[in-house]
């Protein structure tokens, strides 16, 4: 077991605030949605030494893997609440899902970035075992979460969702860069014309 960092109530709203998740649940009361029991759910998650080190590795484009399991993490534990399902492994199971510390681009280690999609689920498993104690949802989770590129099927329906909500938030960080590389653009080209972005 690592060592855990406790973080401060106002470093996590941070975190929230710049992955774009409320900081109100009032248009989610109906299903009784409460950032602080998310919070909750993942705070030994979240405070594990190894976990807080993936905000060192990139993940999509700009993004910290830290973030993107943050917010495949939020996005989980609302859709399997509403459906009620078991919304606490799944919130739990989606933090973990990506649990790997290598850097998938770097094309100087053989097959690494080949065969990334297949190797990693694995990997993350081995390390969310080395660090917590798994339920077999959770379990499953990690293992699947790149299904249909995994040959075994989701064995469960929280499994499913974490597949689906990965897959919309990497879409939604990938686009997010397009947005970001439109604007520096932009912004170089007004600097090399002598006026800024707001002046066009």
């Amino acid at each position: 077991m690592n060592s855990e960092e406790k973080k401060s109530p106002q470093e996590g709203k941070q975190e929230e605030k710049a992955l774009l998740i409320p900081q109100s649940n009032s248009h989610l009361e109906k299903v009784e949605i409460n950032i602080q029991e998310f919070r909750d759910i993942i705070k030994d998650i979240t405070e594990n030494s190894s976990v807080v080190s993936l905000k060192e590795h990139v993940q999509h484009m700009k993004g910290s893997r830290y973030q993107h399991c943050y917010e495949v993490a939020y996005y989980t534990y609302v859709l399997s609440k509403k459906l009620g399902l078991d919304y606490i492994s799944a919130t739990r199971g989606a933090m973990l899902h990506d649990f790997y510390f290598y850097d998938w681009r770097n094309k100087g280690v053989e097959g690494q970035k080949r065969f990334h999609a297949y190797r990693h689920p694995r990997i993350a498993l081995n390390n969310a075992n080395e660090n917590f104690e798994l339920n077999e949802v959770e379990k499953d989770i990690i293992l699947k979460h790149m299904w249909p590129l995994t040959i075994s099927l989701p064995r469960f329906s929280e499994s499913y969702i974490v597949t689906l909500v990965d897959k919309y938030c990497a879409t939604k960080e990938f686009l997010r860069y397009l947005k970001y590389r439109k604007y520096t653009k932009k912004l170089r080209k007004s600097r090399r014309n002598g006026k800024g972005v707001l002046d066009e």
